[in-house]
């Protein structure tokens, strides 16, 4: 290949990755370098994902719920959630792709690899970067891993709207080191949200006054109980009716 052909075939390439680093607003967090798209190997993960990439192409819906146990618990019979999930979200169309104990690598690699390969949403929601925080990555990455999720989302689906949602509390009290994480991840994947991107926390009305969050909502102080759940529904709602017209 010619230099001028060499030169001419970098620029285009420059280009595309330009583009799709304009394609959201936030970011870089960090200069450390992501993990690489990668996908569960545990023998409990892997139907988990099969069945997301069968109900994406046999199972009418309008919107994909992206994430890992907070997304899946919802949907299942565990601490009386799932009867929460049944009276909010059939009927909106949502689709549950959460898959327990993903991270930010996971979710992009479930992206290439059949998540996405039914019909276009109109609405994907993200909630993902807790498990990247319990693996002992800074804030700073968690939030890259997610901002790269929202990039890959935005090439793959240019016309499908993203609610991202902020990370949910964990921990029992403010001063929790993992809480505190939480915050500061949200405080940075904020400044994704655009014209296409709306950003949301709702985990606020899991807390009381002094910022506690209790057994009652949260038996483990990570995942919640139906009564969890219960509260969240109603932000949620609210939101997907708006963003999936």
């Amino acid at each position: 290949m010619s230099f001028a052909r060499l030169a001419a075939a970098l620029t285009v390439i420059l280009g595309f990755a330009a583009a799709a680093e304009a394609q959201v607003a936030c970011g870089p967090f960090t200069a450390a370098q992501l993990d690489p798209p990668a996908p569960r190997t545990e023998s409990w993960a892997i139907p988990t994902f099969q069945n997301i990439n069968v109900a994406v192409k046999t199972q009418p819906y309008r919107v994909l719920f992206l994430g890992d146990s907070i997304t899946f618990r919802w949907d299942y019979p565990l601490w009386g959630a799932k009867p929460v999930w049944d009276a909010n979200m059939p009927q909106r169309g949502v689709l549950n792709a959460g898959v327990a104990g993903d991270r930010t690598e996971h979710v992009l690699w479930r992206l290439d690899h059949g998540n996405l390969d039914g019909p276009a949403p109109k609405l994907v929601i993200l909630l993902i970067g807790t498990n990247d925080l319990a693996h002992g990555r800074p804030p700073e990455l968690a939030a890259q891993g997610i901002r790269a999720i929202l990039i890959h989302l935005r090439q793959k689906l240019p016309q499908t709207r993203i609610l991202l949602l902020g990370l949910t509390p964990r921990g029992a009290t403010p001063d929790d080191p993992l809480r505190q994480e939480v915050g500061v991840v949200n405080r940075l994947i904020q400044t994704c949200a655009d014209n296409m991107i709306t950003y949301a926390d709702i985990g606020g009305v899991l807390l009381d006054g002094k910022g506690v969050l209790s057994t009652s909502l949260s038996p483990d102080l990570l995942h919640f109980s139906g009564a969890g759940y219960k509260r969240l529904a109603p932000k949620l709602d609210q939101l997907i009716d708006q963003l999936s017209k």
